[in-house]
């Protein structure tokens, strides 16, 4: 007999070995009809996996987590089979989930078009419409290989002679069309509906330059109709706020080819920055942060010691003098080190804390920098906490709270926190350090964010090479999510740079050190920012937070009185007196979306008042100068 135990801890037993779908039928045809595949054991398989032992046993539905993760492997297979239907030619090669989609890469001498895509993805449609079954198969290496080299598929030939002669591989066949996948895939092509190709690019055979170009095809695919909707709406909105365009709309900073990755700040941008700059200097005054500044270049010999040569090399940039070779600080932890080292340190002195908007460099790929998202050069609201195993609790549990405060001031949390994810970054397979220490450090992070009663979800394999990080992921006004600060328990570096503080016995020990940021990088976060306002910053935030307009040259004098009235109490106002109708200022300055619109004509100099409105074009009617500063101080820096 066969027992087979499903999630609610109920059991079916079977006097013959059954299939996923078998027992999916056995439990309803409403469950045969949604399976999607199983998991046995913890081991996804395709519905037609044959149980022949006592096993545990989940249906995956379109309700299921790894749902999405399948139907868009298979929508990939329907890519492939479309695109050789209507191109003969084409070679397959592979093709891979990737975050809300998938790619397909081809080989084939005409580049695909437009048009091109649109015929594919009609086909699709059509292999859809013909419901065909999905079948695993298996075959020997060698067996394999002769197979595809038989359909003149010299491409995946390759793939499978790089893989061990002892291998079994699993092929995957839907009516005329085999490719070679691990699996699994949905059981039949009509489980496959919300699906949509959206561009081609250039990608080499294996990534290798050296090798041949391929073409690349980018689809994505979701659940239903409803969800691809809303996600190509996301597309629409994330393009209307990309901060590239605002950014060179509203004149905020440039990137070009001569600092690949590095930002030349604008006035009007580098104002922003200085907000944030400054609201966060204060964060440092108020949670016990001294602010220090470290040197931007150091010896390589202290970046031996810390770690970072041998696990962050790559990423670095180095320059030599005289036959010294020093590198660009990635990170601002070495040189906090040596800050705390300089002195002795009891262990009533602790925790120390050190606040820095700390420049750092790193040699990202080029095909990875994206506008100020992610740059080479980067300044972060970087801090490092000096304390012991006893401390880690409270000031993880005192960040997490500043952390909260800080993002709802900018906008990106919500009064309850609702779009904050918190996740703990598990230890990487290069790392520094005995498992015995990661396990303290991990369960550290553990412990103080369930005494902050925080949930979080775990990621394996994702922490720093010295030591496990809590990540803040926000979502934005489009629902995208950012990760922005992060805290990590770091048990090594103080040890491997010599810091330490004298305990309660008189004994010399090792500080823990916590590493901790709350924006992230600064270029990054501004970035952020203006994708999620879409450039329509709160008052406090804008780099210019009222325009002075007169309707013509008699009241010229005046308005840049008011915008001399206003500059003095330190709001950022200027004046347009340019010999343009008022009309055409207003709709300018609504486009670069100003906060306040302030109109002078004849009877407001008289009277020593503005007319206001606001950018969205309510008319808040005339005032004087001093209820509008009033109006402006209410909206200044939160906190």
């Amino acid at each position: 007999m066969i027992n087979i135990t499903l999630p609610d801890g109920s059991r079916r037993t079977f006097d013959h070995p059954v299939t996923v779908a078998d027992v999916a039928g056995s439990i309803g045809a409403g469950l045969a009809k949604a399976a999607l595949a199983g998991k046995v054991d913890g081991q996804l398989v395709d519905t037609g996996f044959r149980i022949d032992r006592d096993a545990e046993l989940a249906i995956v539905t379109d309700k299921s987590p790894e749902a999405l993760d399948i139907l868009r492997h298979s929508t990939a297979h329907l890519l492939a089979q479309a695109t050789q239907r209507l191109f003969p030619d084409t070679q397959v090669t592979i093709g891979p989930v990737i975050d809300n989609g998938f790619y397909y890469d081809f080989a084939r001498k005409t580049p695909f078009t437009p048009e091109d895509l649109e015929k594919i993805e009609a086909e699709m449609k059509k292999i859809v419409g013909e419901s065909l079954p999905v079948a695993r198969s298996v075959l020997s290496r060698d067996e394999a290989v002769k197979f595809f080299r038989g359909k003149n598929e010299e491409y995946k030939a390759q793939i499978i002679e790089s893989i061990p002669a002892d291998q079994e591989l699993s092929l995957y066949t839907q009516g005329e069309f085999t490719d070679l996948c691990r699996g699994p895939h949905v059981p039949n092509t009509d489980k496959l509906r919300g699906f949509k190709l959206m561009k081609v690019a250039g990608a080499y055979w294996r990534g290798d330059s050296n090798n041949e170009m391929l073409q690349r095809v980018y689809g994505t695919a979701w659940l239903n109709d409803k969800d691809l909707k809303a996600y190509l709406t996301q597309l629409e909105e994330a393009e209307k706020r990309d901060h590239r365009k605002i950014g060179k709309a509203q004149d905020l900073f440039h990137l070009q080819e001569e600092g690949p990755g590095l930002v030349f700040w604008h006035p009007k941008g580098w104002a922003i920055w200085q907000i944030v700059e400054q609201y966060m200097r204060r964060v440092y005054r108020q949670t016990g942060y001294g602010e220090v500044r470290c040197p931007q270049i150091l010896d390589v010999s202290l970046w031996q010691k810390s770690g970072h040569w041998d696990n962050y090399q790559d990423n670095m940039f180095f320059t030599e003098s005289e036959k010294h070779t020093y590198a660009l600080k990635p990170m601002n932890c070495p040189g906090h080190v040596q800050v705390f080292n300089q002195g002795l340190h009891s262990y009533r002195d602790l925790p120390i804390r050190y606040g820095e908007f700390g420049a750092c460099h790193r040699n990202e790929p080029s095909g990875a920098l994206h506008g100020i998202l992610r740059v080479r050069g980067f300044t972060q609201d970087d801090g490092h906490i000096f304390c012991t195993e006893n401390q880690i609790e409270s000031e993880v549990r005192d960040f997490h709270q500043q952390a909260l405060e800080v993002y709802r001031a900018f906008g990106m949390s919500g009064a309850s926190n609702e779009n904050v994810q918190i996740k703990i970054a598990l230890r990487p397979d290069s790392r520094l350090g005995d498992d015995a220490t990661w396990d303290k450090a991990e369960d550290a992070l553990r412990s103080a964010l369930r005494g902050a009663g925080v949930e979080w979800q775990e990621l394996p394999g994702e922490g720093a090479f010295y030591g496990p990080k809590i990540e803040y992921h926000l979502k934005d006004a489009i629902g995208r999510t950012w990760q922005l600060g992060t805290m990590q328990v770091d048990f090594m570096m103080p040890g491997r740079l010599g810091a330490e503080y004298v305990d309660e016995t008189s004994q010399k020990r090792h500080p823990v050190m916590l590493h901790r940021a709350i924006v992230g990088s600064m270029e990054r976060f501004i970035g952020i920012l203006i994708e999620h306002h879409a450039g329509q910053f709160p008052a406090w935030l804008a780099p210019v937070q009222g325009v002075v307009m007169n309707i013509t040259d008699a009241q010229a004098e005046y308005a840049d009185e008011v915008r001399k009235t206003l500059a003095g109490q330190g709001f950022r106002v200027v004046s347009d007196l340019r010999n343009e109708k008022i009309g055409y200022k207003i709709r300018e300055h609504t486009l670069q979306r100003v906060p306040y619109l302030l109109v002078v004509g004849d009877r407001e100099r008289e009277e020593g008042r503005v007319a206001v409105r606001t950018r969205g074009g309510e008319d808040l009617g005339t005032q004087s100068i001093e209820d509008f500063a009033n109006r402006l101080r209410t909206e200044h820096v939160p906190g």
